[in-house]
Formats: C-alpha cells, structure tokens, sequence
C-alpha cells in the first residue's frame, strides 16, 4: 500500500498533465525547430504542481461538503477517511500552488503578459474546481474546465513560451488531447452520480442523467478523431491519421463498455482505461506531428 500523501496526489492522474505539455512542446518544434529543455522543465514542473494542488485541494473539498462519504464508489479519499487532516491537506495544496506560482514568475520573464493571464488563471482554476461558495466541480462546468486547461491552454501555452508564437496547429492539438481528459472526468462523475446528487454536487452527469452522459462519453471519445482529420488536411500530414488508428478500436471498445458495464466500482477500470486512452493518443500524436 502506497503512502497516504502519494495517494492524496493521485499519480495515475499526473499524465493529464504532463502530455499536453509534452505535445505543446512537439509542435513548437515541428514549426520552428526549438527545443528549450530548460524551459520545458520548468513549464512541466509548473504544471505538475498545479494538478497536485488541484488534486490536493479536492480531497479537502470534497471531505468537507460531505461528496466522499462511506458510500463512495471511487478510490479512498484520505480526508474523507481521516487518514489524514483537512489541515494538512489544504497548507500542502497552497504549498503546490505557491510553487506553481514562483515557477511562472520565471516564465512571465520568458512569455510576457500572455503568460501572466494564463498562469494566473491555470492556479485559480485550480483552487476553484473544488473551493469556493461554488466549486466548479459541483457545477456543469467541470468538462470545460478540463477541456480548457488540460488541452488547449496547456498545448497552446507551452507552444507559445517556446517560440512566442500562437498556433493554431496547438489549437487543434489542444482540443483533441483536452476531448479525452474530459472524457475522463465524465467516467468520473457517471460513477457518481447518485452519490452526487445526493449532496448536492450538480456535475453535468447529473444534469443530463445516465442515459445522455453514455452519449456524450462516446462522443468525446470519437470527435477527436474529427479534429485530427482536420488537423491533417491542415498540416498537409495524410500518415498523422494512419498513426492514429491503433486508437480507433480502443475508443470504440470503451465507449461501447460504458453501456454494458453495470453501475458501480467496476467504472474504476474503465475511468483509468480511459485515462491511458488520452496518454496512448498523445504518444501516438507526438509521433504522428513528426511524419
């Protein structure tokens, strides 16, 4: 059994943020030929903390409104389980993000007022999803928030710092690698549904009910490849489509199991299934941009 801090962090997660960073950096070589390794760490480092912060703050969060209770489906959560105190928790999340912010104080030096806006944002998102009188995790909007900064504005941010250029190829990126993080929360909160509802937490899943939420968890895992079409034609790169297809199956494998698979824990399994469905679509990308 793993520490209790280390499962407070959640490293299965840590991968939705490391690949749009790592895929921002790809297309900012692949269009002016820069790599800053110095700079890539740090852009890495930054946000890493920022999901720790994140992932931290929702622990305490979620402890304290009563969403992880006894009956929870999910993995433990350490606050909830008293393993470990609210205080604690929520002193090293600030901790998490005071190094988030340190960090894009160098970056600022590098990327100017773009970089101000978006690091800025990035940490208040991030102490917002589960802070606040009204959490953006309790709330409709927790699929754009995922959608949004871990996809578009990480890929398109990272681009930016390296060549100090906006891309609309990063766009593109952005918004194929941030349909399957969102896609990801979805399982998420379709395993939670009744639990949700229960204390009040209005995800979209709850607003839309189990039926609608299936469709929109298969939608997100195939508009991505829509994009890629796009995103094809636009860079001139046929082969980008042929290296995506080891995907095509996997999605459909998934998005038909979120259909049969009756409601409860066994949605563990298709929740990190699909977490492992965005990482294999950004090595597939990293190396499709290349071709």
């Amino acid at each position: 059994m793993s520490s209790p801090w280390l499962q407070a962090v959640r490293p299965k997660t840590l991968s939705m943020a490391v690949i749009p960073v790592l895929l921002g950096a790809v297309v900012a070589h692949t269009e002016s030929a820069l790599f800053k390794p110095l700079l890539l760490s740090l852009v890495l480092l930054a946000a890493l903390l920022i999901q720790i912060g994140t992932n931290l703050y929702n622990d305490v969060g979620d402890a304290e409104r009563g969403a992880d209770g006894p009956d929870r489906l999910g993995p433990k959560r350490m606050v909830a389980a008293g393993v470990l105190s609210a205080g604690s928790v929520r002193k090293a999340a600030i901790l998490s993000f005071f190094g988030a912010f340190v960090i894009g104080v160098a970056l600022v030096v590098v990327g100017g007022l773009p970089i101000i806006f978006i690091g800025l944002s990035s940490i208040a998102a991030g102490i917002a999803y589960t802070g606040g009188r009204l959490p953006i995790a309790y709330t409709f909007m927790g699929e754009l928030f995922v959608f949004l900064f871990f996809g578009v504005v990480a890929v398109m941010g990272t681009t930016y710092l390296i060549t100090l250029q906006w891309s609309s190829t990063a766009l593109l990126v952005g918004s194929v690698i941030g349909l399957l993080a969102a896609a990801v929360l979805v399982v998420n909160n379709y395993r939670d549904i009744d639990t949700d509802r229960a204390v009040g937490k209005n995800t979209l899943a709850v607003t839309l009910g189990a039926a609608l939420t299936r469709v929109l968890y298969l939608t997100l895992l195939l508009t991505p490849f829509l994009v890629l079409l796009v995103l094809s034609e636009q860079l001139q790169k046929p082969l980008l489509i042929w290296v995506m297809m080891p995907a095509l199956p996997v999605s459909l494998y998934l998005g038909r199991k979120i259909y049969l698979l009756p409601h409860g824990r066994g949605l563990n399994q298709l929740l990190a299934q699909t977490a492992q469905l965005q990482l294999l679509f950004g090595i597939l990308m990293m190396f499709g941009l290349y071709l």
